[in-house]
C-alpha cells in the first residue's frame, strides 16, 4: 500500500505567496500616502500584519517543523489536513479584514486560526518519533509551540475587553502586547534556533549537556522576563523595568553563548554552510544582537517613553525583527533544508530593501524626536523603497519553481 507523501515544496511556496500579498499590502499602504486610494487605512493594516505573520512566518516555520521532525512519522494525511484548514482561515483573514477591520467575519476566521494552531501543536507533540526524543533541539521546538500556544491568550482577552472595557482600556494594548511579544520572541525566535541547532545535530555537533541547558534557561527566562518591556507604557513601578532590563540581558547573554558554540563548531569540523548561507547567518546574527540591544535600551525609563511617544521607533523594531531576523533566517534555512530555491540577486534585493526601508522609519522617527522637518519626497521615496521589497520577494517565489523535490 502506498504511502501519501507531501510537497513541502509546493507548501513553501503558498506561504511566499502570502508573503507575497504582504508586502502588496504594505506597498498599498506606503502609497496611501502618495496617492488617493479609496481604501480604509486601518483596515489594510490589519490585514498586512495578519497575513504576514499566520500566513508567511507561520506556515514557513510549520513546514520546517514537520520536515525536521515528523516526515518520517507516517503522519501525512494528518498534517494536510490541519494545513489545507489553516488556508481557510487565512483566505478568510484575507477576504473580510479589508473590507469590515475587527467584525464578525474577520473574527471568526482569525479564531479559527487559533483552533488550527491548536491543532497542529498537538499533532506535533503526538506524533513525534522517539528517536527525537534525547535530540537537544526538540527541546527548542517544544518551547516554540508553548510560547504560540501562550501568545493566543492575548487575542482571547482582547475579545474580552473589547466588550467590556473597550479599545481606550490600557488592557486592550497589553493584550495586544501580549500577543505580539510571545508570538516575535517566544514562537518565532525559539523555532529558528531549533531548526539552526537541528543543522548542526545533523553534522553531530551538539552542545554540551550543561551548555545546552544553560542557554535554553537563560533565553526562557529572557523571554519571559523581557515581556515587562511591554507593559511599560503604562508607567508601572520600577521593578517593572529592572525585570525588563533582566530579560534583555539573559537573552543577550545566551545569544553570545549559541555563538561561541557555532564559531567553536566551524574551527574543529569547518563549515556548516556554503558561502551564501554563511553571508545569511552573519547578517542575521548582526539584526538579531541590534535587535536585542534595542530591547536592553527600552528598558531604560527615557528610551522606554520615546519608544511609546514616537511609534515610529515600535514599526522600525518589529520591521526589523520580522523582514530581518525572522524573514531573512526563513530563506535562509528553506533553502538549506531544499524546501526553496533561493535566488541570489533577488535575496540581495530583499536586503538592500530592507535596509532602505528601515533606514527611512527610523529616520521618520528621529525626525520627529529631534522635532525636525522630513524632506519633501520623504513617502514617495519609502513607497518606492517598499516596492524594491515587492519585487524581491516576487522574484524569490518565481525564481523557486527551478527546485521540484518531494518530502
Amino acid at each position: 500500500m502506498a504511502i501519501q507523501t507531501i510537497n513541502l515544496k509546493v507548501h513553501t511556496k503558498i506561504a511566499l505567496g502570502y508573503f507575497v500579498l504582504a508586502a502588496l499590502l504594505g506597498c498599498v499602504l506606503r502609497f496611501f500616502k502618495v496617492f488617493d486610494i479609496p481604501v480604509t487605512y486601518k483596515f489594510i493594516v490589519h490585514t498586512h500584519s495578519h497575513i504576514a505573520l499566520l500566513g508567511w512566518v507561520y506556515l514557513a516555520l510549520t513546514a520546517l517543523l514537520y520536515k525536521l521532525y515528523l516526515s518520517k512519522a507516517k503522519v501525512h494525511k494528518t498534517y494536510s489536513r490541519i494545513f489545507w484548514f489553516t488556508q481557510i482561515t487565512l483566505l478568510g483573514m484575507l477576504f473580510s479584514f479589508p473590507f469590515q477591520g475587527y467584525a464578525a467575519f474577520s473574527i471568526i476566521f482569525s479564531t479559527l486560526f487559533l483552533f488550527a494552531s491548536y491543532w497542529f501543536a498537538w499533532f506535533f507533540f503526538k506524533h513525534v518519533p522517539l528517536e527525537y526524543s534525547n535530540v537537544p533541539s526538540l527541546k527548542f521546538a517544544k518551547a516554540a509551540i508553548f510560547y504560540l500556544l501562550l501568545s493566543s491568550i492575548g487575542p482571547w482577552v482582547l475579545g474580552v475587553v473589547m466588550k467590556t472595557l473597550g479599545a481606550t482600556s490600557i488592557w486592550y494594548r497589553l493584550a495586544i502586547y501580549f500577543y505580539l511579544h510571545f508570538l516575535y520572541n517566544g514562537w518565532m525566535i525559539m523555532a529558528l534556533i531549533t531548526v539552526l541547532l537541528y543543522a548542526f545535530e545533523k553534522k553531530h555537533h551538539i552542545l554540551a549537556k550543561r551548555s545546552f541547558n544553560n542557554i535554553f534557561i537563560e533565553f526562557n527566562l529572557g523571554i519571559i522576563f523581557s515581556f515587562c518591556l511591554s507593559t511599560l507604557f503604562t508607567q508601572p513601578s520600577a521593578l517593572y523595568y529592572v525585570f525588563g532590563g533582566l530579560g534583555a540581558v539573559l537573552q543577550l547573554w545566551a545569544f553570545y553563548n549559541l555563538v561561541v558554540f557555532l564559531k567553536v563548531a566551524k574551527v574543529n569540523k569547518g563549515r556548516m554552510y556554503s558561502s551564501l548561507h554563511q553571508n545569511i547567518l552573519k547578517i542575521v546574527a548582526i539584526l538579531w544582537a541590534v535587535k536585542m540591544g534595542l530591547q536592553l535600551l527600552s528598558s531604560l525609563p527615557y528610551f522606554a517613553n520615546m519608544a511609546v511617544v514616537y511609534l515610529d521607533f515600535t514599526i522600525g523594531y518589529l520591521h526589523w525583527t520580522f523582514l530581518g531576523v525572522v524573514t531573512l533566517s526563513l530563506f535562509l534555512f528553506l533553502d538549506n533544508f531544499k524546501l526553496l530555491s533561493l535566488n541570489k540577486k533577488m535575496l540581495w534585493l530583499y536586503v538592500l530593501g530592507f535596509l532602505l526601508t528601515e533606514a527611512l522609519i527610523f529616520y521618520k522617527a528621529i525626525m520627529s524626536w529631534q522635532e525636525g522637518t522630513l524632506f519633501p519626497e520623504y513617502s514617495v521615496i519609502l513607497a518606492i523603497a517598499s516596492l524594491v521589497l515587492l519585487v524581491a520577494v516576487l522574484g524569490i517565489l518565481l525564481s523557486s519553481n527551478r527546485l521540484k523535490i518531494k518530502h
